[in-house]
């Protein structure tokens, strides 16, 4: 999945300038969409990257583009950026979320297809997969008359009976969509679980075993998952294992990389 990780050193520091974001416990400032963030250096770099959890900004530390950055500045735009064509800058902020959603659904698409229970649906998931690439790599116009939501209502069909295929007869909890913020789940057994949506906010979850969890949009901010055992979870993103705590005896599955703050 190389092509779906965030590469910063070949992207304009579009997510810096592109999205907005509220004062609140993940962002210490204000800032509107399409204004550039008071951090973003003039090497399209972040002037706090080593202590954004310190300065007050661990929704950015926990963010991530897919590759989305990258395929905007690089494919997209072929290399030119916003401060070199003004004129085309907002445009650019607008077709950088559209590819990021799009890059997101490659990410899951891709996964599904290394599960051989999945294999039923592989062609399905392979004709999604590649119309879905064959979009990200169109013109500006193409892109933003693209209808994210449409894709999403015909993608997410396959990926829960990916889900129901790859946890057959594990006999999992399902806890789909649950309020489990701030909640002891220490040790609990959820192997096979349905946590799809699930809040777990501020959960403890240490040592739990979530071996094939489907976790697609579970909201692990500051979860702790120290000692928990993720291998082989469904649907686990970067961004949502930058927004967890862990430790040294977390297992994360191969695709994903064990963020730095975790020590």
């Amino acid at each position: 999945m190389r092509e779906l990780r965030a590469d910063c050193a070949s992207c304009s520091g579009l997510c810096c300038v592109a999205l907005p974001f509220s004062r609140s416990a993940d962002f210490a400032v204000d800032k509107a969409a399409g204004e550039p963030c008071r951090n973003l250096r003039a090497d399209f770099r972040c002037g706090i990257h080593r202590d954004l959890r310190g300065e007050g900004f661990p929704g950015c530390a926990a963010y991530d583009c897919f590759g989305a950055g990258q395929q905007v500045s690089q494919v997209v735009y072929e290399g030119h950026d916003w401060r070199s064509r003004p004129a085309t800058a907002r445009e650019m902020f607008a077709v950088f979320p559209v590819v990021r959603h799009l890059h997101e659904l490659l990410w899951y698409l891709t996964e599904a297809l290394t599960l051989s229970a999945a294999r039923p649906l592989h062609a399905d998931l392979r004709a999604c997969l590649d119309e879905i690439e064959g979009l990200t790599r169109g013109t500006p116009d193409q892109i933003l008359a693209v209808d994210v939501a449409a894709w999403r209502e015909r993608v997410n069909p396959l990926l829960l009976r990916v889900s129901e295929l790859a946890r057959a007869g594990l006999r999992g909890k399902e806890r789909r969509g649950a309020d489990l913020m701030g909640a002891d789940l220490a040790g609990a057994a959820l192997r096979g679980a349905n946590l799809r949506g699930a809040y777990l906010i501020g959960a403890r979850l240490k040592k739990a075993d979530l071996r094939r969890a489907d976790l697609i949009g579970a909201d692990l901010r500051a979860a702790d998952l120290s000692g928990a055992d993720l291998t082989g979870a469904l649907f686990l993103t970067q961004s949502q294992v930058n927004a967890a705590i862990g430790d040294a005896g977390t297992k994360l599955p191969p695709a994903l990389g064990r963020p730095a703050h975790w020590g």
